[in-house]
């Protein structure tokens, strides 16, 4: 009996070794993690934890884990452009910690070190690039002025051993004289233009006018040379053609009646031509 009661004995004593092991002695560091180590006597140790169990000193080390993953940040700012127009800008950025430099992150800024670096360094690379352009060029340049931004940003963040996936502009917008200007100019060049199809309608109605006028001359100068040439037989040509027109109007007239002449009179002195009758149907 005294037998089984020092066996179970070792077990329990076995059982409260494997839980104080386990609690004090082992901790878990997730995929997409490090674990920075504080040790009391020694401080920040150097080399950073990958994923798994691992054991440490109780008491002495403490384990801190940090979070190595890509993760997202908005940062917007409110700045002036080269010719002094206010825009509001915002900056889309994936950043994340150098692997091997999370100790030396943790000691120089803290756990949060991206609250503590990136809208800083942003802001700051937001304005001085933004200044460069003006507001025009912002909307016609856009991939350069990212571009600029991104190769800024780049640099600054590596003196902070910060890694930038990505950085993207995601909002431009301007205030709101800006944008009355630029309505103020689209009126304007549509006025200009208008005054430019009236200016060539002007242009070609006095080429018109002209080309008319010579026609007319030259009309003129034909007739003449044709008087001259067979006296007035090419005016009493035209009398008959327009006798004939007038003629050919008023038979296609239902109110027009007309009554031939039967006088039987030589023309002369007195009405030798037929009667026209308005007759109205009603």
């Amino acid at each position: 009996m005294s037998g089984v009661a020092r066996l179970g004995r070792m077990v329990g004593s076995g059982l409260v070794a494997a839980g104080f092991l386990g609690e004090f002695c082992l901790y878990d560091v997730d995929a997409g993690t490090r674990a920075v180590i504080f040790d009391k006597f020694r401080g920040i140790l150097d080399e950073p934890i990958g994923e798994g169990t691992h054991v440490r000193i109780p008491i002495i080390q403490d384990p801190v884990i940090i979070d190595i993953r890509a993760r997202p940040r908005i940062i917007q700012s409110a700045t002036g452009t080269k010719d002094l127009q206010m825009v509001n800008i915002a900056l889309r950025i994936l950043s994340r910690p150098k692997e091997k430099k999370v100790p030396e992150i943790y000691k120089t800024l803290g756990h949060d070190f991206d609250d503590r670096i990136l809208p800083s360094i942003g802001n700051e690379v937001l304005k001085s690039v933004v200044a460069r352009y003006n507001a025009e060029e912002l909307l016609s340049k856009r991939a350069m002025v990212s571009k600029e931004i991104r190769e800024e940003l780049v640099k600054r963040a590596n003196a902070f051993n910060l890694i930038l996936d990505d950085v993207s502009i995601t909002h431009l917008t301007f205030g709101k004289e800006f944008a009355k200007a630029i309505e103020h100019k689209q009126v304007a060049q549509q006025e200009a233009e208008t005054q430019a199809w009236h200016v060539a309608r002007a242009d070609q109605e006095k080429k018109a006018a002209i080309i008319r006028a010579e026609g007319e001359a030259d009309a003129a100068y034909l007739i003449s040379k044709a008087m001259e040439t067979a006296g007035n037989g090419f005016i009493e040509v035209r009398r008959i053609d327009t006798a004939k027109e007038v003629a050919s109007v008023l038979a296609a007239s239902h109110n027009i009646t007309y009554l031939p002449n039967t006088s039987g009179g030589d023309g002369k002195g007195g009405n030798s031509g037929g009667l026209l009758l308005n007759v109205n149907p009603k």
